[in-house]
């Protein structure tokens, strides 16, 4: 298992004055780094690739889908511009060297609808992703889909939704990705989800309930690590905390006090936490 850290334990916009965090990561002993596409356009992958191959790191990205980017929308315009931006998720991926996007790739992430989503609204996202799926297989990316909690996503809240729209899309590089923070909110078990998820299973956010240092809450971390022991799991895994935030990053993270004493003693307790767990079951 690759163990990383999301870029948003630092800062919500990835731009060139974000290139440090690379050292960063990897001067903490991490494996990866995940970038976030929200803002894509000040994504540079020629930078960045020089100094993850200087560091000796990986790279994941992932992004969300905002209004204008909604491919549930009843709007065609709104679906297609929500085609486009994934697409060019997929063209910085790429040129990042990366092997997986994934993110809230299916609607618009903090979505409040009056009503709840219809098969309509999940044919649209299908159909959009399939398309999406389809360049990316090109270019050997895979996308993964991530269920998040009921409140930021009235479409894909567990990993049987999520199942269940890759299924509806049918390809083989459509994965799924999943977060201990929303699994606490959602499931009902920490090792069934990854049972269902299977083979299919190509990232995990691995969060505190709180979104603390993991360890020190209420997730299972035996049942869950025990389920991954099972499956074999060898992909990438990601600390997504949110302790060192700016104070243009607390709305959008929500963090309204502190969840450990700094961003790096986090890391280098979750670390060393996950790492036990992850050679106790063979990872």
């Amino acid at each position: 298992m690759k163990l990383g850290i999301h870029a948003m334990a630092w800062t919500a916009h990835w731009s060139d004055e974000s290139l440090p965090l690379i050292d960063r990561v990897a001067e903490l002993g991490l494996d990866f780094i995940e970038i976030p596409l929200m803002d894509v356009d000040d994504v540079h992958p020629g930078p960045i690739r020089k100094r993850l191959d200087a560091v000796g790191i990986d790279v994941v990205t992932s992004t969300v889908l905002g209004a204008a980017t909604d491919i549930t929308s009843a709007d065609p315009e709104v679906r297609a511009a929500g085609l486009d931006y994934l697409r060019r998720c997929v063209d910085v991926t790429a040129e990042l060297g990366a092997s997986q996007v994934s993110g809230v790739i299916y609607g618009m992430h903090g979505k409040r609808p009056s009503s709840r989503p219809d098969e309509q609204e999940r044919a649209w996202s299908a159909e959009c992703l399939t398309r999406a799926a389809e360049q990316a297989a090109a270019a050997g990316i895979a996308i993964g889909i991530e269920p998040v909690n009921r409140y930021e996503s009235p479409l894909v809240n567990t990993c049987e939704q999520a199942v269940r729209l890759a299924d509806m899309i049918g390809a083989p590089n459509v994965r799924i990705h999943l977060d201990t923070y929303h699994m606490n909110i959602e499931e009902k078990s920490w090792a069934e989800p990854v049972r269902l998820a299977g083979e299919r299973l190509c990232h995990f956010h691995l969060c505190e309930n709180d979104r603390g240092i993991p360890g020190t809450g209420l997730v299972d971390w035996e049942e869950l690590f025990g389920a991954l022991g099972e499956l074999g799991y060898n992909g990438y895994a990601g600390l997504e905390s949110f302790v060192d935030v700016s104070e243009d990053m607390v709305a959008g993270t929500c963090v309204w006090r502190d969840l450990a004493p700094s961003g790096d003693v986090l890391v280098r307790e979750g670390t060393a936490f996950l790492r036990d767990l992850a050679r106790r079951n063979g990872l």
